[in-house]
């Protein structure tokens, strides 16, 4: 005999905090915390939600955002990171499956990417694309990495 359960999810609509990691984190765990008060077991974030989604790639000329993706390069999340720390530990405080997309950055590479953990906060997962700063923003098959 099959069983069903059902599983509360949410899917978050926010503003990050543009070019700021530590802001928009912050949204983030916040975001966590209210889910959990509302017995949310499965949170989805935006794609590259921390530190933003880089816009300006899709209007812009490539030789004119330099500026712009050296801010997104210094701000983008390293994994596993002080980032991946806290929102592990908001996942598990409110006991909620999270999934979170973040810019990564990874030695000189930016990489479009999701992280999922579990509600015991572990990093269970990352898939990442990678991101070229050209007018057609990021691309490819990606790839998936247990952690």
């Amino acid at each position: 005999m099959e069983s069903r359960r059902i599983v509360r999810a949410a899917a978050v609509q926010l503003t990050p905090v543009l070019f700021d990691r530590a802001g928009s984190t912050q949204k983030v765990v916040d975001a966590i915390a209210d889910a959990g008060r509302q017995g949310i077991q499965l949170l989805v974030f935006p794609e590259t939600f921390i530190p933003n989604y880089p816009y300006f790639a899709s209007w812009q000329a490539p030789a004119t955002i330099a500026e712009q993706h050296l801010r997104l390069f210094e701000q983008s999340v390293e994994i596993p990171g002080p980032v991946t720390q806290a929102v592990g530990v908001a996942a598990a405080v409110a006991g909620i499956v999270v999934v979170l997309g973040v810019n990564e950055r990874d030695g000189g590479s930016l990489y479009n990417t999701q992280v999922v953990f579990d509600a015991d906060g572990t990093l269970l997962a990352k898939r990442r694309k990678l991101m070229l700063p050209t007018k057609s923003g990021s691309f490819g098959a990606g790839e998936m990495a247990r952690t």
